[in-house]
């Protein structure tokens, strides 16, 4: 929510991110007014993570605390017809507001920086203090200054001589005639800020859609014009986008450039999108048919890199970094996981690597998964099937719907459910698909992933065998194999690369006894550090390792606090390290990483030097191994991995939580098992035996309350 009854700055302070310089040598025309690279404007500076316009939100790119100061100077004024409560600048002098400090404008922001003494600036502060390349300033309620004898056309006048002013924008007609022609032969470019269509422009009166319809006359007082995201790529009422307006093209025609505002990571963007705000800057400014000439952003750190590293690159432009793109589930943040659409969509994506997570139904049929528990990945329990369940303590003290309940032809019924692990945060992923797609079994994947020329490998993970051979009679190590040597796997006629990962070393020790395949050994535990014994206790039966996020770059709070060193230890062993998991949604990761994914990827390939990302997302980081700023001699700034712990030296430490008791080393006590149990043949007529695990009434009543709740979920 915007903190928009507090109006204490008449002058938004918005700096011009210089980071277009290197963009300008791309070989691509860009398709703007003037040919060159679209503008990066930094709105109040690095406003995403700091309180706008202070001066760590400019430097970070290179509102205000006064209701606790003055409780009792709240009024009420007409603003543009509009009668708003709060604190007015009219009723201060930069003196009275000395002490009032800058917080977070919208408040579903980070609070960690609010309460740090950051001071309000003057336009001399910002021009002195932070020497911005270029200035944008901004211009709200002239009308309403007007009225109380305030005159923001000669503070400007007056401050231009001594502070370069490149752009002035504002909503309100009247303004531009009061100081155009005024600055003599340093007149800085103006642009019309359009607000909302059916808005009232007050000084005309009119609306903002019929200025809008009248281009020509815009041009005769301004050089440019300032839109909302939606005039040029409206969305439906579902959140996806429509057909794009041709705003960019006739305010060319006029001769108008076009910037777009309303750009930040943490907010809501179309589904079309993936959470992926990379993807969102390029559909503006490369597309094939137009691109606007700037971008204001909340984070400009994303929309430098979008423009400088990710335009322009088709598909089969050179990787300029070695890594493996490896699914979990497929491309299962834009499709339910481990079904066909999934799959394909991760191979068009860029995948290197795509991975089934193995499950056995109860006639021996392997086929993948994302969950042994239906319920967590189909819509079991408004099928036929919903009396199918049990309560299994070896797996969970929870009821559940089990894959070795029901036949494959059983399971092959099933409808498969969209997973939203951020449902808390009002986040779904993509609602028009979240029941798309098929179940396929290990046999049609191993074929899909064939037939791909793309696909470097496969990763099968393999769980819960112990259990499954000794009490279900299903082998599924035996189950693996027999499928792999079915589809060519094993006799050389496939070249895809074949890697079986698993949290137990028992089981993958026993792969390696009756096969050739690479293993992955995963550790499921979050470690600061692991042993050399351990290390040399995973190399006799493991060929790779995969961490968790945390275990490379550990965090408190949100906070990023420091890098272990486990990733440079297993890797000075020869063994390669891939992490989990990656995902788009900016909850997903710690501030440091300015919800964005790509700069997240980017701190953990080139900072930590992790050889794969296990990600949900692969096109996102199939597109960052093209990211043509790390083919130059020198990175540019926006594209360096962060240093860890340095946002968290600028969080207020009364704001962050209690220090944690630090992660476990990870020894060869951790890796060490006993060998695996021989298999146990099931009989044939146990494969119909799953219709009689029937729980007790009490279970089925407590599995009935969580499954229509879970249900509930699902239908979001």
């Amino acid at each position: 929510m915007r903190a928009s009854t507090v109006l204490l700055s008449s002058v938004v302070l918005i700096q011009l991110f210089a980071a277009q310089i290197d963009a300008k040598s791309s070989r691509s025309p860009w398709q703007t007014l003037s040919g060159d690279a679209p503008l990066v404007i930094a709105r109040g500076g690095f406003s995403g993570l700091f309180p706008d316009s202070s001066s760590v939100a400019y430097k970070f790119a290179k509102q205000t605390s006064v209701a606790d100061v003055f409780p009792n100077r709240q009024k009420s004024y007409p603003v543009n017809g509009v009668t708003t409560q709060g604190w007015f600048t009219i009723d201060f002098s930069l003196r009275d507001l000395k002490n009032a400090f800058l917080i977070r404008g919208i408040f579903s922001r980070s609070e960690k920086f609010d309460g740090n003494g950051y001071s309000i600036l003057t336009v001399q502060d910002v021009s002195m203090q932070i020497k911005p390349e270029s200035f944008w300033l901004n211009v709200q309620h002239d009308a309403f200054y007007a009225q109380h004898n305030l005159s923001i056309s000669s503070f400007l006048i007056s401050a231009s001589r001594t502070v370069s002013i490149d752009y002035i924008s504002s909503p309100e007609l009247n303004f531009f005639s009061k100081v155009k022609g005024r600055f003599g032969r340093n007149e800085p470019s103006f642009v019309f800020q359009f607000l909302g269509k059916e808005e009232f422009e007050p000084t005309t009166k009119r609306t903002y859609g019929s200025i809008l319809s009248n281009l020509t006359y815009v041009k005769t007082f301004a050089s440019g014009i300032l839109v909302p995201k939606s005039y040029i790529l409206p969305l439906d009422d579902k959140q996806y986008l429509l057909p794009p307006t041709f705003l960019v093209q006739d305010a060319h025609k006029a001769g108008l450039q076009l910037y777009v505002s309303g750009f930040a990571n943490d907010v809501d963007i179309a589904y079309n999108y993936s959470f992926d705000p990379v993807s969102e800057y390029l559909s503006f400014v490369d597309n094939g048919y137009f691109s606007v000439d700037g971008v204001l952003s909340d984070f400009p750190i994303t929309a430098s890199a979008s423009i400088d590293c990710f335009s322009h690159i088709g598909r089969n432009a050179r990787k300029q970094m070695d890594f493996l793109v490896i699914t979990k589930n497929g491309a299962s943040g834009d499709y339910p996981g481990c079904t066909d659409l999934a799959y394909e969509k991760a191979i068009q994506d860029g995948a290197d690597v795509i991975d089934c997570s193995v499950k056995m139904s109860s006639d021996g049929k392997p086929f993948c998964s994302s969950s042994i528990d239906l319920t967590q990945s189909t819509m079991v329990i408004q099928s036929p099937f919903r009396n199918r369940s049990t309560i299994i303590p070896d797996i969970s003290s929870d009821p559940g719907i089990y894959t070795f309940n029901l036949t494959w032809p059983e399971i092959q019924s099933l409808t498969p459910a969209i997973m939203n692990p951020y449902r808390s945060y009002n986040m779904f992923r993509n609602p028009n698909e979240k029941n798309s797609g098929r179940i396929i079994s290990l046999s049609e994947f191993l074929h899909l992933a064939n037939k791909s020329t793309s696909i470097y490998g496969v990763l099968i993970s393999v769980e819960y065998v112990v259990y499954l051979r000794e009490k279900q009679g299903l082998d599924v190590v035996k189950a693996v194999l027999d499928t792999l040597t079915e589809t060519g796997y094993s006799n050389g006629t496939s070249t895809t690369k074949v890697m079986i990962q698993s949290t137990h070393s028992s089981v993958l020790v026993d792969f390696k006894k009756k096969s050739k395949y690479e293993t992955v050994y995963k550790v499921e535990e979050t470690i600061r550090d692991i042993s050399d014994s351990a290390i040399e206790d995973i190399k006799k039966f493991a060929n790779a390792v995969v961490i968790g996020k945390s275990s490379v770059f550990p965090d408190v709070g949100s906070f990023v606090t420091g890098q272990t060193n486990v990733v440079e230890r297993l890797r000075k062993s020869k063994l390669p390290v891939y992490v989990e998991l990656f995902q788009n949604e900016f909850v997903s990761q710690p501030y440091d990483f300015c919800s964005d994914a790509t700069v997240e990827i980017n701190t953990y390939i080139t900072g930590a030097g992790i050889n794969g990302t296990i990600t949900e997302f692969p096109l996102t980081a199939s597109r960052y191994k093209r990211n043509q700023c790390l083919g130059r001699k020198k990175t540019p700034s926006y594209m360096s991995p962060i240093k860890p712990g340095i946002l968290l030296s600028l969080a207020n430490p009364r704001s962050l939580p209690p220090a944690e008791a630090p992660y476990p080393v990870f020894t060869e006590d951790d890796v060490t098992e006993s060998p695996q149990p021989p298999g146990t043949e099931k009989s044939p007529s146990s494969s119909t035996n799953a219709q009689t695990h029937r729980p007790s009434g009490q279970t089925r009543l407590t599995l009935s309350l969580r499954l229509s709740v879970f249900a509930s979920f699902l239908l979001l």
